[in-house]
Formats: structure tokens, sequence, C-alpha cells
């Protein structure tokens, strides 16, 4: 757990602490409260931004004895709501302030549309933040999670706010737990609880979610310590890349790389790399577009780059995306030109020593 800063008057921008989960109910409001009191009790200024219990009573009874600051009315089409008061929180200045649910849409007409960025104002003013969210309301995860639940969240952040948080904490629960703590009535009240395990709820939903939410703080986790060790670093997840050419045997070798990426729940690239002088015929264009298309419905990402020199072209995307593993064909060399340019498999194994290579006999 890191500290807040004791000084407030330092221009320092805040630091950013976000609880992440895989659906409501997991407990990420009731962490950041029982870590926010235990940091009151240790003797920082900490106060509750904004609170949402659902009712709940126990996360409601971490909040005890902590300061809330005062939220804003506002009326819209002749109702009184009440938002997070953004200005009363930097004009009060604590060190660390607590703020539920992130991807919130403020009421139409406040100063900003979007809870996020009433953050951000609050971090440039020099004020730590613990936050909360859901994994499916990251933007770029939001088709996944429709494909997942059948769910279409609307509220969505940008994924930038897990890449600029300080820490990140994934808050993880079994999925049976989870359900058992909804059919306790500790998520939803009696009457949406059989809709919700029928729905968003189910088993597999859940399964798939958690997997989501621990696999997007793991990649967090390794983009962070690639920053602070990047020669030494050691992947977490594995990165599989495929590279095609104009021959007919690379649809092989393009499954055989989506088998490799599948089974080590890894990421999948495919490359190609064009010769910049040299145009290719209609029938080989069809062929690498049949190519794209067929990575992309493997869930992966299709890469093209010109170069003269393939090696070097693989080498670079390669580091660039921190691949662990190279699947290739068997290549037709001459003898002159191997003994003038040398194997494309030993200059890789000599420009990548730390990637595996996969040399596929063509059939």
């Amino acid at each position: 757990m890191y500290h807040p800063t004791q000084s407030q008057s330092s221009p320092r921008r805040g630091k950013h602490k976000v609880f992440i989960g895989m659906a409501p109910g997991v407990g990420k409001t009731y962490r950041m409260l029982e870590e926010g009191q235990q940091l009151k009790q240790e003797g920082f200024d900490v106060v509750i931004g904004l609170l949402e219990t659902h009712g709940r009573a126990d996360t409601a009874g971490k909040a005890d004895g902590m300061e809330q600051v005062p939220l804003k009315p506002t009326l819209w089409q002749g109702r009184n709501l009440i938002e997070m008061d953004t200005q009363g929180i930097i004009d009060r200045h604590p060190q660390l302030v607590l703020i539920d649910e992130l991807a919130h849409t403020n009421v139409p007409g406040s100063p900003r549309e979007k809870r996020y960025q009433d953050v951000d104002v609050i971090l440039d003013a020099g004020i730590d933040v613990y936050s909360t969210i859901n994994i499916q309301h990251l933007e770029s995860l939001n088709d996944l999670v429709h494909k997942i639940s059948g769910v279409v969240v609307r509220e969505r952040v940008p994924d930038r706010l897990l890449d600029e948080a300080d820490e990140v904490v994934v808050i993880d629960v079994t999925p049976e737990t989870l359900q058992e703590r909804l059919q306790e009535g500790k998520i939803y009240a009696p009457t949406k609880i059989d809709q919700a395990l029928q729905n968003f709820f189910k088993r597999q939903n859940l399964v798939a979610l958690r997997e989501l939410a621990l696999r997007e703080v793991a990649d967090n986790i390794e983009e962070n310590g690639r920053e602070g060790n990047a020669q030494s670093y050691c992947n977490i997840q594995e990165r599989i890349l495929v590279c095609v050419s104009t021959n007919p045997s690379s649809i092989q070798l393009l499954r055989r790389g989506a088998r490799i990426a599948s089974q080590m729940n890894g990421r999948f690239y495919v490359l190609f790399v064009a010769h910049p002088h040299q145009f290719l015929s209609k029938v080989e264009a069809l062929h690498i577009e049949t190519c794209k298309q067929l990575c992309e419905e493997f869930e992966g990402e299709f890469l093209r780059l010109e170069s003269e020199d393939v090696v070097r072209a693989i080498a670079s995307i390669a580091a660039n995306k921190h691949i662990t593993q190279i699947v290739l064909g068997e290549t037709q060399r001459s003898r002159w030109q191997l003994l003038t340019k040398g194997s494309i498999v030993q200059r890789l194994m000599r420009a990548l020593p730390s990637v595996d290579l996969h040399i596929i006999a063509a059939k």
C-alpha cells in the first residue's frame, strides 16, 4: 500500500489507486474503505468524495467515522439529483479522497461529463485518489464483454486510466462466492436476484469476466515492470508472431500459430514484410488479404511492414511487441544465398536469443 504525501502544499500531481473487479459485489468499495480507514488511523487526512453502498450494510459500516465532503444538489428535468462536488473536494484539499464508480456519467450540465474527468482534475490539484471500477467499463473490452455476457455497457472509461494509475488492485472472488453473495441479497434487491443469476451473473459469464480482469491487471503489471527494467524483464503472457509471405503455405503457418496462441492463452500477431520495390500480383495481394482476414477471425493483430531486410523487420516487430515465440516456414534459398546472406533462421537466432523459433515444414 502506498502512503499519500504528508505535505498538502506540494505542487505534484496526486497518486491514483484503482480497485478493479469482474462484477458488482466483489468487494471493491469495501476494500477501498478498509484501506482508507487504515490510513486515517495512521494520521492521514482522508475523506469520502463519493460513496455508493447500494444498501449494503457491511460496506456502509466501513465508512463510519470518515468525513464525507457534502454532495452537490443538481436540478435536472424537474428532479433533484446529487453529484460529487469536485470543487468542494479541491477546496477541502485532503491528502486522500475515496471516489466510487469511476465510470459514472454526471448529470447533464455538470462541468464535466464523466466522473473520471473529475478525478483527473482532483489529481491535478495534488490530491491522492482511491477509486473503483468494474472490468466491463474499459473501452477496449466493450465488444468482448458484450460477446461474453450479451450486455452492452454504456458507461465506459478510456484504457489510459489503468495505464496512468500509480497502482491497480484486482479484487478477486470466485464465481461461486459471488453467486452466493447475490443469493443472500448482498448485491441486489431480492426481486432482481433470479433475473441476475440467469443473465449477467451466470457462472460461465463470471468465469470469463474474472479471467478478463486478472489478465488485464497482469498485463498492466507487465507493462509497468518492463518500463522499469526493459532489458531483463520476463514476459508474463506469451506473445506469438507468425511470419507470412506470398507462399500459399502461409495459411497453414497462420493456423498453426493461432493454435499455439490459443493453447497458451497468449496474444497473437501475424506479420507480412513487403519489399518496397516489388509489387504484388493480384493473386498475391488476394492471398495476403486472406491472411489478414484469417488473423482477425482468430482475434489476432495483423501487421504489415515495408523493408528490404526481412530479418531486421521481424526483429524490430518482435522487440516492439515483446514477442516470445515466432512461427516461420521453411525457406527455399539457394546455396549461393545461404553463403552470401546466411540462413534467416540463424540470423533471427542471433538477433533474438530470448525468443523461441518454430520452423514449420511445408506440406
